[in-house]
């Protein structure tokens, strides 16, 4: 549990102090999405419940869709201006 609460701290943090640059806030993005799939399957673990842990599975899957979404976009906006810089 402590592990998975410094993981979503270290995602927020990442996400808080690289505003300028979109892939990092996208890794940023998916390590807190993972902290909380680990702590859903700890809990998941902890109460012997299955359920948890199929949704766990969902959180994955959604992360790595997400993953798939926001880059497809970063490739699209870098043909379109020739920079993924978020300054102005």
């Amino acid at each position: 549990m402590n592990l998975s609460i410094l993981l979503f701290l270290i995602g927020i943090l990442g996400f808080v102090l690289n505003r300028k640059n979109i892939i990092l806030m996208i890794i940023a993005i998916e390590i807190m999405l993972l902290a909380v799939t680990l702590l859903v399957l700890i809990t998941s673990f902890g109460f012997d419940d299955n359920v948890g842990q199929t949704f766990s599975i969902y959180i994955i899957s959604i992360a790595g869709a997400e993953s798939v979404i926001g880059l497809s976009i970063l490739v699209a906006f870098y043909r379109l201006r020739g920079n993924i810089s978020i300054k102005t």
